[in-house]
């Protein structure tokens, strides 16, 4: 998982948006009618053939055998998080992955253990088992992680990064107020929109990624319903995105706007509306760019992204100090309806 430009979250975090929205409790989160569009550019949107295709479900990841389609990644954090992920039974021991009785999946970073300051504290990192090179991907969580120091996604990644691509669906840090879409690629790659109109805002156009160079390209939204506490208090939502050889398409819905398709297990993403981004192929290859993917969750503190904006978002003190006091990570939780793959 990359980081965006710090310039961008430094913007975003530190803005009077975020002190209102996203650093108050009692605030109530702001209507999401930016990202509604006139029926035209539905219909724009529409004229996508392989949108209206018939989608088969392959793959669901639900209840009590979700985690069994998942590995639980141990090493140390690749983005230099403050965090120790556990194994599957070491996580599931500690709380900090569990399957509740009505059968929503919870991924927790551990709220019970005072540490020194500058210690880790246990987290978890889980990837499918499988690998999809495309596919329709439907996402319903209703909750996600949030807070100072904590930076979560919800992501795909191919082998030896970044020649195989890095698509985020879902990411942010700290209580950002919106949430953001990025790609990440080997060279010979830029955002294009083609001729779909999205509602997400263009940040940064170069997808090539590498060790000195982690922005990749993508868009930010403007619904505060799409990420964090906003996310959370309306029982969250679906994130679903379309990869195929036309490109890669996100669209979120909130909780009470999800479409019937959606509900039923017979998604028609021709009925969805405009989308909240699209890469498009016409300036990045598919099929050269993106293969051989895991699904990701994660939840690490501090790191690469969140550590060196943690003082420009607000945040008191320093990110390892706060690492260290557990009743910050109160709200540092995934809860997962399910996540379903199409084809």
């Amino acid at each position: 998982m990359v980081f965006l430009m710090y310039f961008l979250v430094t913007f975003l975090l530190s803005s009077i948006f975020l002190r209102t929205v996203a650093g108050n409790s009692n605030t109530v989160p702001l209507n999401g009618s930016f990202r509604r569009h006139s029926r035209i550019l539905q219909n724009r949107n529409n004229d996508n053939k392989t949108c209206s295709k018939s989608f088969t479900l392959t793959d669901m990841y639900v209840g009590t055998g979700f985690l069994n389609g998942w590995n639980f990644f141990t090493g140390p954090d690749p983005t230099h998080g403050n965090v120790k992920y556990q194994s599957k039974a070491d996580a599931m021991a500690k709380g900090l992955a569990f399957v509740q009785d009505d059968g929503t999946t919870v991924l927790a970073v551990d709220d019970r253990t005072f540490l020194p300051v500058g210690a880790k504290r246990d987290s978890v990192r889980i990837s499918t088992k499988k690998k999809f090179n495309g596919g329709l991907f439907v996402a319903d969580f209703f909750a996600m992680p949030h807070g100072c120091s904590v930076w979560p996604a919800y992501w795909s990644l191919g082998p030896n990064w970044p020649n195989a691509g890095e698509i985020d669906i879902l990411e942010g840090v700290h209580d950002q107020p919106t949430n953001q879409y990025a790609l990440h690629t080997s060279g010979g790659c830029t955002l294009s929109t083609g001729n779909v109109m999205v509602s997400g805002k263009v940040f940064n156009k170069q997808c090539t990624s590498s060790g000195n160079s982690n922005a990749g390209c993508g868009f930010i939204d403007t619904d505060t319903r799409t990420y964090g506490r906003g996310f959370n208090i309306i029982g969250g939502g679906v994130y679903a995105h379309l990869w195929n050889n036309e490109g890669i398409k996100v669209w979120h819905f909130a909780r009470n706007e999800i479409p019937a398709d959606i509900k039923k297990k017979k998604p028609k993403p021709s009925s969805w509306g405009t989308p909240v981004a699209f890469w498009s192929n016409l300036s990045c290859d598919m099929a050269s760019h993106f293969h051989d993917h895991s699904l990701v969750i994660d939840t690490t503190l501090c790191g690469d992204f969140a550590g060196p904006t943690f003082s420009s978002a607000g945040c008191k003190g320093s990110c390892a100090q706060a690492v260290s006091d557990p009743k910050n990570y109160r709200f540092a939780k995934w809860k997962l309806n399910y996540i379903a793959v199409y084809q």
